[in-house]
């Protein structure tokens, strides 16, 4: 079980939205490497937050082509755009599984980005049900 939470601010005449803090809890057993399970969900928490709020992969629907197909044109998060990122898990040891313990994976990713979404609508009063939260959408 996860549980993200998260604070935005939106710039009030460009529109741009910023996530200022982020606290994630976790109940997946018993955690056998705290730095690396660590590690692990704030690399998913950075993907969403920038599938949330950056990255986007534009069409030409004349040629069908990639209009954004390298780095340079598809934007990711940069080290400026991450808040602090708490990660807290509550070691509670899984009795059906190996040494308490389960696997996370990629389970950072999973909540992040309604979690962004849900900050951005209680800040702004507006819901957005598409992915990236971009400014024109916002507006």
């Amino acid at each position: 079980m996860e549980r993200s939470f998260c604070e935005v601010r939106v710039h009030g005449e460009t529109g741009e939205v910023r996530v200022s803090r982020w606290l994630c809890s976790l109940d997946w057993g018993t955690v056998v490497n705290s730095k690396t399970a660590t590690s692990q969900i704030r690399g998913g928490i950075v993907m969403r937050i920038g599938i949330a709020l950056t990255e986007e992969t534009l069409f030409d629907d004349r040629r069908g082509r990639i209009m954004n197909p390298s780095l340079a044109e598809y934007h990711v998060p940069l080290n400026l755009d991450l808040p602090e990122i708490e990660v807290h898990f509550l070691n509670i040891p899984d009795d059906h599984a190996p040494y308490g313990a389960r696997g996370i994976g990629e389970i950072g990713i999973t909540g992040a980005a309604a979690a962004i979404g849900n900050a951005v609508y209680h800040a702004t009063g507006k819901r957005i049900r598409e992915l990236p939260f971009t400014v024109d959408k916002l507006l």
